[in-house]
Order: C-alpha cells, then structure tokens, then sequence
C-alpha cells in the first residue's frame, strides 16, 4: 500500500522547557500529519542520553529518556509550580536544545515531582514496576550507583559493583533506595506518557514509525547487568568493539566503542534477549526501523582500545536464523532494514530472505556513474524511499555542496528547471513521492527548504549533533496544504482528511 510520511525526532519539537517532549506540542504535529495526509510519523531512539547526546548510545536499551516526560503533565497534576518550570534557563535559542541546560533543569524538577507524587502507593505505578521488573531493576540501579559516583562509567566502578557482587549489589540497593525509586518514578512517566501520545497517534490513522539501534552503549545497563550477552573477557572488558572499516567518507573508519554480541551465546538461548527486545520495540512503536541490518550478516570488529577503525576484520553473524526465530517467537515483523552503505551479495541476499523493505536515500543516487541503484527508475516497490534521513544533509544543503556536475546530473533528472534550491528540494521530493516505493518519507526540514543549519547529525563528529529543533509555528497551513496535494496527487492519501483549503495552485506543488 502507497503511503508517506515524516522524519522528525521527538527532540526536535517545539516546546516550552528548552527540548521536545510528550506535551501538547507532540500532539498538535500529529494532527499535522493527518491534515498533510501522512501515514506515518518516524522518530529516532527513544533512549535516554549520555556522552554526546546521541540518541543511539543510550543508557538502556529498554529503558526512555526523562527528558521527554511532559513537564505540564505534573503542573496539572500538582507534582509541581509553573513558576518552578518557567524559573528554569532553559537556553537562550529555541532553534537548538542546550543539553547542559536541560541537564541540569530538568532532573532537578523532576526530582520534585517524584517527592510530591507519593507514586509508590499508585496502583498503576505498581503495576508497571512489576510488569517490567525484568529491565527496570537493573536499570534503575544501575543509574543510582552511577550518580552517585560522580557518573564514571560501570567499568571504573568498584570491582565489587562493577563485577556485580550480589552482596555489595543488595547494600548499595539499600543505601540508594531512594534513588532507586527516582529512576523508576521516571520510567512509569516515560512510559505512561508515550503510551498515551500512541493511542492519540493511532486513533487518527498514524503509525509510528520508531528506530532501533543494533548496538548498545557500553556504558548502559545492559552491558553491566548482563556481561554474557556480549565479547567481554574474564575482567567484563570487551574483546572487540563495533564500527565501520575505512572508505571514501573516512580514511580510518568509523570507531563507534559498542560491545559486541557473543551470538554463539544468543543463539544457545534461543535468542531469548532479543525477542525480549524486539517484543518491546513491538509495544512502543508501529513500525520498527532496524539501523545497521548489515551487522547481522557480517559485522566489523576494531580490538578494544584501538583509537582508529583501520585494523579491524569482519566476522560472521546470526544471519537469517535471528530474524525466523523472531517471527516464530513474535508473529510477523513489521521491520524496515537499514541497508545503506557497501553491500556484499550476502547482505543483498539476508535482506532479501528476510522479506523486509530496505531504504532507498536519493541524495546518494547522483554521483559521476550516473548508475546508482538509488536512482528511483531502478527501485522495486518493496522500499522506503527518503529525500536524506537524521545523518545526511538537509536537501537544500546537499544540494548546495554538489560538485557542478552532479548538480546538473540531478536537475536533469528530477525535472527542476527552477533557478532557486527551493525549486530542487522540491523537485527531490515529487521524485521521491512518485517513485515506485510502496514508502517515502520526507525530514521535516525538507519540507521546509532548511539549510544545513537544520542537519540533526553529522556522523563521526561531536558537540553539534542532535539539537536542532524546529520553531513552534513554522510548519503552516500552506506548506502542509502543498504537502497534501503532493501526496494525493502520487497515491499516497491512506485516509482522506478535510483541508482548510484544498483548492491549492498547482505551481505551489
């Protein structure tokens, strides 16, 4: 079935407390969606954030980040003041999240809320802690021990702790109790919060379409409560570390320091953590879009404590085995695979024997061959096509660095014969919206004609990733008029919806 829809990151809402969250603000771009026709509403890991702020290195792999819990939420409730949240510095630019502001703000307000709530004799709360124990205990302790040591990583802990001496794990418990509490006060929110923006979303024909991660942090909980799931040696240091090999974007790879999964493991339990995993990924989200799907034919191995990519080697995976023990375990996986980058014929042919839809980005089909496999005259309908994703460049900013070239090569073909990068971006996006793929979907920044000012993520870097934010107000009524004319006009419309005004001009499509 055609449909389409749009990249925006949960982070990247408008909102009042300096970050996008789960409050009004999430449930007004839903009904934008539905006014512009949209099917779908993809986001990135809802995780909670470390080191760099990067939403695929998370303290947990089940666990949410606190940092989109409705604030207004406990207003209403009495949890806390609107003088409490409005005293608050959040940062001085609404365009851009400040994380050591938010970091610093939030935890301390929601402390608050938690000391007021009186949660423990909730009945719901209750249930919720009991429902998850599985994950959230360890996580919830693993949070307090880390604050309280200043937030080093598990690794540098005391051996006792970091080695999980159940004795020291039982008196820590104890001594942090509270604290304890504080973390799951934090998830029942999380998770009661999203629940509730999901249902809204679906009951007005929205899916979600969420991003999960192959890998998880090292410094999380999973790595520390559960040191069998992955290479680690006799002293829960690992043994190799995940990443990319060298090539043309990078001359010494891409050293990302994940763990890696000891699958001889994973499959003698019947990969039991990982249909825990996706059953909750299942829960959360409606689609579930796998990132680096290759890792599971082959994956690349950097040994630990190497400072560059270039002297790792590949070793084989789970291959299609993990994916049908899922689908016995869990029914039939609505999956999106990630398979982007160099394939070999073995991922070409996982990718295919799993049934899954890969991705299709178009800012990668015009190079110097002019034969790119992302040229949408060579896609299949089994795709997802998109203008770029959270790690490219906006289309107005790619299409500003291309060499002359590749320009010419890429007007050609889309049809643009305006003179303005406005006229491109939207050139790029009818040819993504008429290609074949059953799916398209489309950043909000291109939507918007943005500059690279708007890039979420610009990959192997560090201190600007993950912060633009989109203005309260700057998605309209006419753009999303145009995005809906657009979208019927290529038979993607899954529900029709009443416009303001439907009768647009057809030189604004």
């Amino acid at each position: 079935m055609r449909a389409s829809g749009i990249l925006l990151p949960v982070s990247s809402l408008p909102s009042r407390f300096g970050i996008g969250c789960f409050s009004a603000e999430a449930y007004e771009f839903v009904d934008q969606l539905v006014r512009a026709g949209q099917r779908y509403w993809q986001i990135l890991p809802l995780g909670p954030t470390g080191y760099g702020d990067s939403p695929y290195q998370s303290f947990s792999t089940f666990a949410g980040n606190p940092y989109f819990i409705d604030l207004e939420a406990f207003v209403k409730a009495g949890y806390l003041e609107e003088s409490e949240c409005e005293a608050c510095d959040w940062g001085s630019n609404e365009s851009y999240v400040d994380y050591e502001k938010i970091y610093k703000s939030r935890f301390v307000l929601l402390r608050k809320a938690f000391e007021k709530s009186n949660c423990e004799a909730d009945a719901e709360y209750q249930k919720f802690v009991k429902t998850n124990a599985a994950w959230l205990e360890d996580y919830s302790l693993y949070m307090a021990i880390k604050d309280s040591l200043g937030g080093i990583s598990w690794i540098e802990w005391p051996a006792e702790l970091k080695n999980r001496d159940q004795a020291a794990l039982d008196e820590a418990g104890k001594k942090l109790s509270r604290e304890v509490a504080f973390y799951r006060f934090q998830q029942f929110w999380f998770f009661k919060q999203w629940t509730e923006l999901k249902a809204y979303a679906n009951d007005k024909g929205v899916e979600i379409i969420g991003d999960v991660p192959i890998y998880v942090a090292f410094d999380s909980a999973d790595a520390w409560a559960q040191p069998e799931l992955f290479q680690f040696n006799e002293e829960n240091l690992p043994v190799g570390v995940a990443g990319c090999p060298p090539d043309a974007f990078s001359a010494t790879g891409q050293l990302w320091g994940n763990p890696l999964y000891d699958w001889e493991y994973h499959k003698k339990t019947g990969y039991a953590w990982w249909t825990l995993r996706m059953a909750n990924c299942m829960k959360l989200y409606d689609v579930v879009r796998i990132d680096h799907f290759r890792g599971f034919d082959e994956y690349y191995s950097i040994p630990y404590g190497d400072k560059t990519a270039e002297f790792g080697h590949w070793e084989k995976g789970p291959g299609i085995e993990l994916f049908q023990t899922l689908e016995k375990n869990l029914g039939k996986l609505n999956v999106i695979a990630e398979d982007l980058g160099l394939l070999t014929d073995s991922v070409v042919e996982l990718v295919e024997e799993s049934g899954f839809p890969g991705m299709k980005v178009l800012q990668f089909a015009f190079d110097e061959n002019e034969d790119s496999p992302y040229l949408p005259h060579r896609y299949e309908r089994n795709c997802i096509v998109y203008t770029g994703t959270h790690d490219n460049e906006t289309t107005r900013g790619w299409f500003r660095n291309l060499s002359q070239h590749d320009r010419n090569f890429a007007k050609a073909y889309v049809g643009c014969e305006g003179r303005h990068e406005t006229a491109a971006v939207w050139s790029m996006i009818r040819a993504a919206m008429a290609s074949v793929a059953d799916r398209c979907v489309v950043p909000v920044q291109d939507y918007l004609c943005l500059g690279n000012e708007a890039r979420i993520n610009e990959p192997s870097t560090l201190g600007d990733n993950w912060k633009w934010r989109i203005k309260k107000g700057q998605l309209t009524e006419k753009t999303l008029e145009k995005i809906y004319k657009m979208t019927k006009i290529y038979g993607r419309i899954v529900k029709k919806e009443p416009l303001k005004n439907e009768a647009v001009d057809k030189a604004d499509v």
